[in-house]
């Protein structure tokens, strides 16, 4: 198959444990593979111009954006177990990467994705960024912030829908996946590999259709409750 006949995919994120395994997982299904990161293209998520011109410059439309980005907590810190320990510091952080780094992203989703055809974005995000399905409180950084994402995802694939009719945008939940991102946090949880994580997104992705555009899906595809 040749270079110009096959879907092509942006994976963002692409160095981390998630984003490496779903750029591995696309080639695997023949697709062409551009991973932009941090570690590998000095790509500054939190840097709006950075962003700008890091997308401008990816060769885009693509048939699939996957968007792997995320931090717990900023290095040396941890998720807050308690309101008395939410520092502005550690929420500005947390919401720099995992809110707005996504959301600079998502400005540029018109040019990144085709009009003529299907195409999609898609956002991780957690299951823990749920209010409906949060239970035990705590981790507040990380759950506001993915909370925020989901909602900005949302918005999103409305305004997509309006010129890109094909469109599909839409946040995931991959599980708890054993990486080094999770591996201080997993405890009890039941983890899979980053690869089989992978096949499980990237089968809702292949599944997903234009009328569950701004949905929020595990990795099973079941929606998630906001």
């Amino acid at each position: 198959m040749s270079e110009d006949s096959r879907q092509r995919a942006l994976v963002i994120g692409a160095s981390g444990g998630i984003g490496a395994a779903v750029s591995g997982e696309l080639r695997a299904r023949g697709w062409a593979v551009t991973g932009l990161s941090r570690r590998d293209d000095g790509f500054d998520v939190t840097d709006p111009d950075a962003v700008q011109t890091a997308l401008a410059q990816s060769g885009g439309p693509f048939d699939l954006v996957f968007v792997a980005l995320g931090i717990l907590a900023p290095e040396g810190g941890a998720p807050e177990k308690s309101l008395s320990a939410i520092t502005a510091a550690q929420m500005q952080q947390v919401f720099a990467v995992n809110t707005f780094g996504p959301a600079l992203i998502l400005r540029h989703a018109a040019d990144l994705l085709p009009r003529d055809r299907r195409g999609v974005m898609a956002v991780l995000s957690a299951r823990v960024g749920s209010i409906g399905d949060n239970t035990i409180g705590g981790w507040y950084s990380y759950r506001a912030s993915k909370a925020a994402l989901n909602q900005i995802v949302h918005g999103a694939a409305i305004e997509l829908g309006r010129s890109h009719k094909q469109s599909i945008c839409v946040a995931l939940h991959p599980g708890t996946v054993a990486t080094p991102f999770t591996a201080d946090y997993a405890g009890r949880h039941k983890t899979v590999p980053a690869e089989q994580a992978a096949r499980n997104l990237l089968d809702v992705i292949m599944g997903l259709t234009p009328d569950r555009t701004g949905g929020f899906f595990d990795y099973a595809g079941k929606e998630i409750v906001w």
